[in-house]
């Protein structure tokens, strides 16, 4: 009867932890529904007044497009009726003058008539003389009216209907985006950014990315083209960001509504090449090295070992020189100085013709040759940890995979003791090769 109320407060205590776990939850729900509402409602309210800008504009537009067609079109009577008028003007000034003449003859002939024969014979003279060198019987000619231009205006009234036809399917409203972000991962210096279709009836021809600091108010284009997938490099470590994509539809020109923004950072120090090495230049972000023409030569390694196993490595190569079998881009346990290249005991590597060494040993596998362009990446998971029963020499088993050009080889790595990072290298003998690590 002791241990009921032992029981009871037990019980009335993990009921109120229940109920405060159950309020938790719900007001998470609450806080989730207070966002969706805010987004439907900054979204409408965004919405609205691009539907307004934009059709206000387009008013604009039209009304001073009509105003200059009208202007041509006034013009062009103008200048017709300028061309057309000015013969008619010169035929008039002529007839004008030969009524004068006409009138001036009728006159003077009337006149010596009068005066009869005998002391006017002079007068009738003069005016027979003078009426026989005014051709009276010639005429100019008149064009007839269906000789000269008559003006009007051609006006097809099925524009309106053209017109409205396209006004009226002007615009969409689309309650969600065609594209949404799929998901963000974090790289070294970098985040992947995946996207998906979320329209079955949207065909995409291509896709823009975008992102900014969340401390900052204008995105940047970052990539446009047809994949689905882009690694944004130059990310600061622990800085958030925000990303969003939109689409453009086959055969289309404008830009589908942007997707709901998502914000994403990466806790990963970003990869870096050594500074100073004499035989290599450096970008600012040291995530880009360059083989100079520098005679000096070695192994340029990672400033620190910041690859970490279960992580995928990275290696772009931007611009080639000249190949080198004993060039090599790959992984350590940890730096040597004074080897030439990463083909050597505790390091794999690929060489520039595609050969895979294994603690410089060469590998019977074998990928392609490294071109311009070429991504060659390396993945490497623990097998093991302590002493192995062969006579290999290690005590540390690592699974590596090495991919470039499509193809990869799989080999187990064994090292002489366990480390928990990785240096990452490369070696060129001859300038021009650029490789960007991430």
């Amino acid at each position: 009867m002791e241990l009921e109320p032992e029981l009871l407060l037990q019980e009335a205590r993990e009921n109120v932890e229940a109920a405060q776990s159950y309020r938790r939850e719900l007001g998470q729900r609450l806080q989730g529904l207070r966002e969706a509402r805010r987004q439907i409602k900054e979204s409408a309210s965004q919405t609205r007044d691009v539907l307004k800008q934009h059709f206000n504009d387009l008013k604009g537009t039209l009304g001073k497009l009509l105003d200059e067609r009208l202007v041509t079109l006034l013009q062009e009577v103008d200048t017709i009726e300028q061309e057309t008028i000015k013969p008619l003007d010169d035929c008039q000034k002529l007839i004008e003058h030969g009524v004068n003449t006409a009138e001036d003859l009728v006159q003077e002939g009337e006149i010596a008539i009068l005066g009869g024969v005998g002391e006017q014979n002079e007068k009738l003279w003069n005016f027979t003389k003078k009426a026989s060198h005014i051709q009276l019987d010639s005429l100019p000619e008149v064009p007839l009216l269906v000789d000269v231009p008559c003006l009007s205006a051609q006006l097809d009234d099925s524009i309106l209907n053209i017109v409205k036809d396209h006004i009226f399917k002007h615009g969409t409203v689309a309650s969600r985006p065609p594209v949404q972000i799929e998901e963000l991962i974090e790289k070294p210096g970098g985040i992947i950014v995946r996207w998906c279709k979320v329209d079955d009836d949207f065909t995409a021809q291509d896709y823009r990315l975008q992102f900014r600091k969340c401390t900052s108010n204008h995105f940047e284009d970052v990539y446009v083209g047809s994949e689905t997938e882009f690694i944004v490099l130059h990310i600061d470590p622990n800085v958030d960001y925000q990303f969003r994509v939109c689409a453009r539809g086959d055969g289309r020109q404008e830009w589908s509504p942007w997707s709901v923004p998502q914000m994403g950072h990466s806790t990963l120090v970003p990869h870096e090449w050594t500074a100073g090495f004499e035989g290599y230049s450096l970008s600012s972000r040291r995530n880009i090295a360059l083989r100079n023409d520098s005679e000096s030569s070695g192994v340029l390694y990672s400033s620190a070992p910041t690859y970490f196993c279960g992580q995928t490595l990275t290696f772009r190569v931007e611009t080639v020189g000249q190949p080198d079998r004993r060039d090599s881009i790959g992984v350590c346990a940890e730096k040597q100085n004074g080897y030439d290249s990463l083909q050597r005991d505790q390091a794999v590597c690929i060489s520039t013709n595609g050969a895979v060494f294994v603690n410089g040993k060469e590998m019977t596998n074998q990928l392609p040759a490294v071109t311009s362009g070429s991504t060659v990446t390396f993945d490497i998971e623990a097998v093991t940890l302590g002493s192995t029963n062969n006579n290999e020499g290690g005590n540390f088993k690592l699974r590596v995979t090495i991919s470039s050009n499509n193809r990869e080889v799989v080999f187990d790595w064994l090292l002489e003791q366990s480390c928990g990072s990785l240096y990452f290298g490369c070696s060129f003998f001859y300038p021009g090769w650029k490789v960007l690590v991430f």
